[in-house]
């Protein structure tokens, strides 16, 4: 599974501006974020799916965006290892 392109991240836009608002997250490249020094998430394109990968405590989990109610769980995971890191 490669990292999502220009053209896959195109369409989680909307995603990505909502990812931008939290405080403390840094997106260093297009689609890849960073809490503090350390990578916190990213993106995959496999065929026309989309995944996030989060970093959850020292793993990584796999999150499937393609639908409006996939990003809105994932938004809320990120909201729970945000505050598990002090925001």
């Amino acid at each position: 599974m490669k990292h999502a392109d220009s053209k896959a991240l195109d369409r989680l836009e909307e995603l990505l501006v909502k990812l931008r608002q939290y405080q403390g997250l840094k997106e260093k490249k297009r689609g890849i974020f960073y809490w503090k020094s350390n990578a916190f998430l990213h993106f995959h394109q496999n065929h026309d799916q989309l995944f996030a990968d989060l970093r959850v405590g020292s793993d990584w989990e796999r999150f499937p965006v393609n639908t409006q109610l996939e990003q809105e769980i994932f938004l809320t995971q990120v909201e729970i290892e945000l505050r598990k890191q002090g925001i």
